[in-house]
């Protein structure tokens, strides 16, 4: 995220108490905004602040970073600690790691730097991104004669970048010849040491990106409601930044878009996991986008549990599904309200987790006894022998938690049968574009899949698959039906000693599609439909991995 103080009009001048508050106000702001999106990256956080006019002899930029247990309170503390002692700071940007790539070190927080003797080749440079072919740009840099001092994606694309600005290419010049060459979904923001800022977003438009620009500030971050807050505007004000665009600020604050030649033309793809889950609902669309999904599921919810509705009880797991929750009640309360039925719903919140719980113990066994009491329980609720409780979760990835600490848990409340709802289809593929599942053997729905196939026939079939160019798992999957499919993960997902008969229910993709804003969104982890060429790679390598016995990632 980039914060920029324009600079007062030519020929007006301010006190010395006004440039220093102008200063203050400019790192709170950049506090607020990380703040509001500490949901987006808890592994490392990052800041930087650039100088209006720094005199020689001076660095001219101010950077810090940390990857310890607690990293925005340590960035945060780092920009207080600045206080009013630097009056002449105008731009400002900050961010917070989300580990997809390298180690969980310092140095592969965000920002980076690519300094120079020249101030406008001095590149300061944030993203919120991954990249199918970092591995490739990498060795094409290093073919040209230069000796990269890392392998993390973040310092490549700003050494390349700063590499096209030295050549002499405007900002928005160099953006295009670099990410031309990119496969992958980024939202990039970075600064020049002589004052330009700039902001630009995949030309799929996958990870989000949003603008807010009056006469003192330009402010781009991930999530509209962060800018909202911090600095009070309404959702109207702050537009969304257009996919394949480039948003450049000039150091007199002059403010252009540009559209990028970046060789393509496509439809916007934006990550659908935005909307599902890791964005927060505090935006107005995505609130009523999780409403819909979590209505959408009730009658397949019903038919699941088997039960009259008097005996069936509502909850949900975790509190990123309240939402969609929320949606379920309301759609169940409209139904009950039109029939006959004059059962009053049950529902409430069966378990909530204790967030100081920590499971460090080192022996196995006992570790397992402690994840399973990470979540308080609600003892008397649910009715034992009796209710039908059915559980709403916004989706199940890997299934680790909800077979070793959830369904245990639930069970213990000892319901007759437990229904666990899914308000995301299954995830039957991996992702590279920014939610961390990149093989194949981890998602449950793929090894339901293979158990599917036969324990015989499985890397005979596998095999040939992977021979196939595009997809090579949509005609496997296509041989069952979803019922087949989802019987087989809740058999997975399904603890040894549980008492309780466990079912599962998914969002259909069809479903999703009608309750998501956008006319195309991406649905690549359900459906196999990668937006960029470089998915397709990850697929097939994600496969050739599990085929070889190799836990390594696929990108």
């Amino acid at each position: 995220m980039v914060v920029l103080q324009k600079p007062l009009p030519s020929g007006e001048r301010s006190r010395p108490d006004d440039v220093s508050a102008a200063s203050d106000i400019g790192g709170t702001k950049l506090s607020l905004l990380l703040e509001k999106q500490h949901n987006r990256g808890q592994d490392g956080a990052g800041a930087a602040i650039l100088a209006a006019d720094p005199e020689p002899g001076e660095t001219p930029y101010w950077i810090g970073k940390s990857a310890s247990a607690t990293p925005l309170a340590d960035v945060l503390g780092m920009i207080a600690k600045r206080g009013r002692n630097n009056a002449d700071e105008r731009i400002f940007l900050g961010h917070l790691r989300y580990a997809t790539f390298g180690r969980n070190d310092a140095a592969f927080c965000h920002p980076f730097v690519h300094e120079a003797s020249e101030l406008s080749h001095t590149l300061i440079l944030a993203g919120n991104f991954n990249l199918t072919n970092a591995a490739e740009l990498f060795e094409d840099y290093r073919r040209h004669g230069s000796f990269p001092t890392s392998k993390s994606d973040g310092y490549l694309i700003t050494e390349l970048v700063a590499h096209e600005i030295e050549r002499g290419n405007t900002l928005a010049e160099a953006l295009s010849k670099v990410l031309a060459g990119a496969d992958g979904a980024w939202t990039l923001c970075g600064m020049t040491g002589d004052g330009w800022a700039f902001a630009t977003r995949d030309p799929h438009g996958i990870r989000p990106g949003y603008c807010y620009i009056d006469e003192n500030v330009v402010v781009v971050a991930s999530e509209r409601p962060a800018i909202q807050a911090a600095f009070d505007v309404p959702p109207e004000a702050v537009k969304e930044l257009p996919p394949g665009e480039a948003l450049v600020v000039s150091p007199a604050g002059e403010v252009q878009q540009t559209r990028l030649d970046l060789g393509i033309d496509p439809a916007p793809r934006p990550c659908s996991f935005e909307r599902i889950y890791f964005s927060r609902a505090n935006d107005a669309d995505i609130h009523r986008e999780r409403r819909a999904l979590g209505a959408a599921l009730l009658p397949q919810i019903l038919e699941a549990a088997a039960a009259p509705l008097e005996d069936v009880f509502f909850s949900y797991i975790p509190n990123s599904a309240r939402i969609a929750f929320h949606g379920l009640l309301e759609e169940l309360f409209e139904r009950v309200s039109a029939s006959s039925n004059h059962a009053i719903p049950r529902f409430g919140e069966i378990a909530v987790k204790d967030a100081k719980f920590r499971t460090f113990i080192a022996d196995a066994a006992a570790r397992r006894e402690f994840y399973k009491h990470v979540y308080d329980v609600t003892y008397g609720l649910v009715r034992p022998d009796k209710d039908t409780l059915v559980v709403l979760d916004d989706s199940i990835v890997r299934g680790n938690t909800m077979k070793n600490a959830i369904l245990p848990m639930l069970d213990r409340l000892g319901p007759k049968r437990i229904v666990i709802a899914s308000s995301a289809p299954p995830i039957r593929y991996p992702d590279c574009y920014g939610i961390d599942m990149s093989t194949l053997r981890e998602l449950v729905a793929f090894r339901a899949l293979v158990n599917l196939l036969g324990k015989n026939a499985e890397v005979e079939e596998l095999r040939q698959a992977a021979s196939f160019p595009g997809n090579p798992l949509e005609a496997l999957y296509a041989r069952f039906t979803d019922a087949e499919h989802t019987a087989e993960i809740a058999r997975l997902l399904t603890p040894p000693g549980m008492k309780a008969e466990v079912a599962v229910v998914y969002q259909t993709v069809e479903s999703l599609r009608k309750c998501l804003a956008p006319s195309t969104i991406g649905d690549w982890y359900f459906t196999g439909n990668y937006p960029t060429p470089g998915g397709y790679r990850v697929l097939h390598k994600a496969l050739a991995n599990y085929l070889e016995h190799r836990a390594e990632r696929s990108y």
